[in-house]
């Protein structure tokens, strides 16, 4: 019997208390970049459907009356999900404001925001990025 080779139990309280301080470590580092993607991600969604707008106003003259036209017309092929909301009818549409001579801009969606209450990482609320 006094040959038989084993751990001891310090031995594994040494090595759990070990893996327990590196994942104390790791798991904040780790969500702190899972938000800076989710970040990344909203900017890009925004660039794209800002810039697809701007395409159906090119091509159209006005601006379209909901985020769905983008999608009829083939400028988008779907409205991306809102990585905050996690929900892809949440966006915002904000319609055209008046030219300068007061003439109204035909459309009702000039520009989108997120539908999230939650403030990013620089202090700015997702809703106004």
């Amino acid at each position: 019997m006094r040959n038989r080779r084993a751990f001891t139990l310090v031995e594994l309280m040494i090595v759990m208390s070990i893996l327990s301080i590196l994942a104390a470590i790791a798991v904040p580092s780790y969500r702190h970049h899972q938000l800076k993607a989710r970040e990344t991600v909203l900017a890009e969604d925004l660039y794209q459907m800002r810039r697809s707008l701007d395409a159906y106003y090119a091509d159209k003259g006005n601006y379209p009356e909901t985020l769905e036209d983008l999608i009829i017309g083939h400028y988008l092929r779907g409205l991306p999900r809102d990585p905050f909301t996690r929900n892809s009818d949440s966006w915002e549409c904000i319609p055209p404001e008046p030219k300068e001579d007061g003439e109204l801009v035909e459309g009702g969606c000039f520009d989108v925001k997120s539908g999230s209450e939650q403030i990013g990482t620089d202090g700015v609320p997702y809703n106004e990025w």
